[in-house]
């Protein structure tokens, strides 16, 4: 078995897996599982272990579907009422020319605070059963509506229209390792974090999953099999 067919049974195993993006882009590393597997220990060791952020994707075409809107349209929208909004739009991220991934945040209803470790398991793994319905759109809405509540502890990122293509972020590489990985593809993922303030070094990470027993991945690797998966799967991903 290749290391990047590893990286895909651990993710089809609900295994953490590393996912190093790009030298010339944030040069960070995010831990990631497939959100249908979440559980408190996930959450745990991601707090733990990575430090960053939690983080749950969806499609981009899912989420314009479905009616979740990027949280820059949702401000960009509100500027005539909150003027200080249209200055601090995200024109100038140092290493992105596409609009921050960031969508709504949300809590499952049957949570209490929604921040705890169960808490955000059951809204994170119940998002993700609930977008993926086989249902018509319109009845993934009513539930969408029925099942949670906004905003929330859990941030939602959208990937762009075309994943990979039009942006290379970890939103959209994590996404595309469900996808290729035959799962829901959505993925919850945290950022790696140092000791000395910024994110964890590679070489360091390489360290941290090796000892763990976790598949590593670069973003390199994830494109190279995605333009393959995209050929014999349709373009339309």
């Amino acid at each position: 078995m290749s290391g990047f067919d590893r990286v895909l049974e651990d993710i089809r195993a609900g295994r953490p897996v590393l996912v190093y993006d790009f030298d010339d882009r944030e040069r960070e590393t995010d831990m990631t599982v497939a959100s249908q597997f979440v559980t408190p220990e996930v959450l745990r060791r991601m707090r733990h272990d990575a430090g960053g952020l939690v983080c749950t994707t969806t499609p981009g075409r899912l989420a314009e579907e479905i009616g979740l809107p990027f949280m820059s349209d949702v401000f960009w929208d509100d500027v005539e009422r909150y003027p200080l909004l249209r200055a601090m739009a995200p024109t100038d991220i140092p290493y992105d020319r596409t609009k921050s991934s960031f969508g709504i945040t949300i809590n499952h209803r049957d949570t209490y605070t929604g921040i705890t470790d169960d808490d955000r398991a059951l809204t994170i793994t119940q998002y993700a059963e609930t977008i993926f319905m086989d249902a018509p759109m319109e009845d993934i809405r009513r539930e969408m509506g029925e099942r949670f509540r906004a905003p929330g502890h859990v941030h939602l990122l959208n990937t762009t229209d075309r994943i990979l293509v039009d942006r290379r972020g970890h939103t959209e590489l994590c996404t595309a390792l469900m996808y290729m990985a035959g799962v829901k593809p959505s993925a919850t993922i945290c950022e790696m974090m140092g000791d000395d303030g910024g994110a964890m070094p590679r070489d360091r990470v390489e360290e941290y999953a090796a000892s763990e027993g976790l598949s590593f991945v670069t973003g390199t690797e994830i494109l190279e099999r995605w333009e393959a998966f995209r050929a014999g799967n349709g373009e339309g991903l």
